[in-house]
């Protein structure tokens, strides 16, 4: 009795939705090009992170090596990239990493990667804000002389502040299509804008600032004793290793919104190649960008002069060319207008459909359906976003939301891995058919069958083994990157640690070949991930890794908001969701009302 009692607990945290047929590929609906794709990609993702993270980075995380920074954060999102492209030509429906997880690894993962990027979400939408009250007060200064010199008998400086404000309300309503003619001269703009700053950094360049020594920094009066303490050791990497990952964490930020396109597959005039090729060319478009401006920053800017806080505009001026600066900051309040808050639909769409779910509290659908609310919407993410601002560094919300994020990528990354080893469904049938098709319903697990499954193609039986398999490489590989974060003891020569990690290395490396030696779908695609199981192996392990970079107060934050999730499901959730008993097919008669405008 208690057997068959956990057996059914079990059954509903795993059980999945089936998925409705997807858009015929001749609908009149499917419009978007490649180029389309691009257009959104890179508007999406080329908005205020570069400006607002790069000093940040450069002045106290990583210095000159701000550069590998960049590097390492494109590698990890190029990796998570191919897993949503893999997913979108086996399910060929518009979704996101919470779809994803729901129809390949249950509900319990999917409530985990939904609430996750509500996180993920909600944060990015108080750093947006967050940075625009940053670049609002940077022009209040810089303006506030001109206009007050002026209109100082109509207009008192704490007015200024308030206009500005005023004018971030109706910035909201200036709208344009994210794939229309306006949003490609947008995206047109903001690369020349960058290409600027990469030319100028180059032209003003000096090699000598990757080779910074104590004797420079007391030459500027900033260290006059034997110790450099917060300014780093000097060289290329001032603050060693530990800052080159800390900085590739934080860089991260900048990649976040190439899976928006995944958003659209439905609407995509030939998915199957235009996906692959806009997110592929979308992530080399932002690598060349932001791998440039790491270059012209640090060699056109002695990483010590940049202060915290500082946005990307400033540095001209610490090299004295102020036209430079005008021009920069054109850009940074550009990459504010319109499609960026995209961000703050896509919260609305997944609220919305985890509530319609059963995974979230159904009065929330006739919230959100209420039309006046998606306008409201801006305020309380001000209002949100002025809160956090008080209590919390610009650092600790990009940290929150590099944890959502990641979560999710890692998330996308195990379902591949189970997908292409599980046997196929036909449609209309079910898993007793498909038991029978594959192989003996009592087919029983031994080394023999571990090592030498016996079929060509995947059965009931190897798809168990892969799944067990991949939660327990999930769970070696955040061991194993939870005593790789105390590398200076490992670097000791301790024997405890240096046998904790080879035995975890054997571990993980028995256990991949296992899941290597399982028979794979032969399934034709347009685009499979190659080289299974070892990318998404080394995916997970990268963003794991990246994770532990992460101070323990944003863990304990972050360990808060996931003990609330859980309260939520377990006491409702659970029992409500409808994933068991109806298909997949949302209600998107509200979210097309409100993204109309963005096709």
């Amino acid at each position: 009795m208690l057997r068959q009692t956990f057996h059914r607990f079990g059954q509903k945290l795993v059980r999945r939705p089936t998925l409705e047929e997807p858009v015929a590929e001749d609908d009149r609906e499917r419009r978007l090009s490649t180029l389309d794709l691009v257009t959104l990609g890179v508007g999406r993702t080329l908005g205020v992170g570069v400006y607002a993270l790069a000093c940040e980075v450069v002045s106290n995380q990583a210095g000159p090596s701000f550069v590998i920074c960049v590097l390492i954060a494109g590698l990890s999102s190029m990796l998570a990239a191919l897993f949503y492209v893999e997913f979108t030509a086996r399910v060929p429906h518009s979704g996101s990493a919470y779809l994803y997880s729901h129809v390949t690894i249950g509900e319990l993962w999917a409530f985990i990667t939904g609430w996750n990027l509500i996180l993920s979400l909600a944060a990015n939408a108080v750093i947006y804000f967050y940075v625009l009250f940053l670049a609002f007060e940077s022009l209040r200064v810089t303006l506030q002389e001109i206009i007050l010199a002026h209109v100082s008998h109509y207009i008192r400086e704490d007015h200024v502040s308030f206009i500005f404000m005023f004018v971030l309300w109706f910035l909201k309503d200036f709208w344009y299509g994210s794939t229309s003619s306006i949003a490609k001269v947008v995206m047109l703009v903001k690369i020349l804008v960058l290409s600027f700053v990469i030319i100028v950094g180059f032209v003003k360049g000096d090699l000598h600032n990757w080779k910074l020594t104590e004797e420079d920094y007391v030459k500027a009066g900033l260290n006059d004793t034997s110790s450099l303490g917060p300014l780093g050791s000097g060289g290329f990497v001032p603050f060693g290793f530990e800052g080159i990952l800390r900085g590739a964490a934080t860089c991260f930020y900048a990649f976040i919104g190439f899976e928006e396109i995944v958003t659209r597959v439905e609407k995509v005039q030939n998915p199957q190649h235009s996906i692959p090729r806009s997110i592929v060319i979308s992530l080399l478009i932002l690598f060349v960008l932001y791998f440039g401006v790491s270059l012209a920053v640090t060699l056109m800017v002695p990483y010590y002069q940049l202060q915290p806080g500082s946005t990307l505009p400033e540095a001209f001026f610490l090299i004295g060319w102020a036209p430079a600066y005008y021009v920069v900051a054109f850009g940074f309040f550009f990459s504010f207008f319109g499609n960026t808050f995209r961000f703050i639909y896509l919260t609305y769409d997944l609220l919305y459909d985890m509530a319609v779910d059963g995974l979230l509290f159904p009065v929330l659908t006739k919230i959100l359906s209420w039309k006046y609310f998606y306008r409201m919407i801006y305020l309380i993410f001000i209002i949100i976003a002025v809160i956090m601002a008080r209590f919390f560094g610009l650092n600790d919300v990009v940290d929150l939301m590099f944890i959502g994020s990641m979560i999710s990528y890692s998330m996308v990354a195990i379902c591949v891995l189970i997908i292409r080893y599980q046997p196929e469904v036909k449609k209309g049938g079910s898993e007793a058919e498909v038991q029978e098709e594959n192989g003996p319903v009592a087919e029983r697990l031994t080394l023999q069958r571990l090592l030498f499954p016996g079929s060509p193609t995947p059965t009931p039986l190897s798809g168990r083994v892969v799944c067990v398999c991949s939660s327990l490489l999930a769970l070696l590989l955040t061991l194993l990157c939870l005593v790789l974060a105390q590398w200076p003891v490992l670097l000791s020569g301790d024997p405890v640690w240096i046998s904790v990690v080879v035995l975890l290395l054997v571990l993980i490396i028995g256990i991949t070949g296992v899941i290597w030696r399982q028979p794979q779908s032969p399934s034709p695609l347009h685009f499979k991930v190659p080289a299974l199981p070892l990318l998404p192996v080394l995916s997970i392990f990268m963003n794991v890794y990246l994770m532990m970079q992460v101070s323990a107060a944003t863990w304990a934050r972050f360990g808060v908001w996931m003990l609330i999730g859980f309260a939520l499901y377990f006491s409702y959730a659970i029992q409500e969701s409808v994933a068991s008993n109806r298909t997949y097919a949302r209600a998107k008669t509200v979210n097309s009302e409100l993204c109309s405008s963005s096709t």
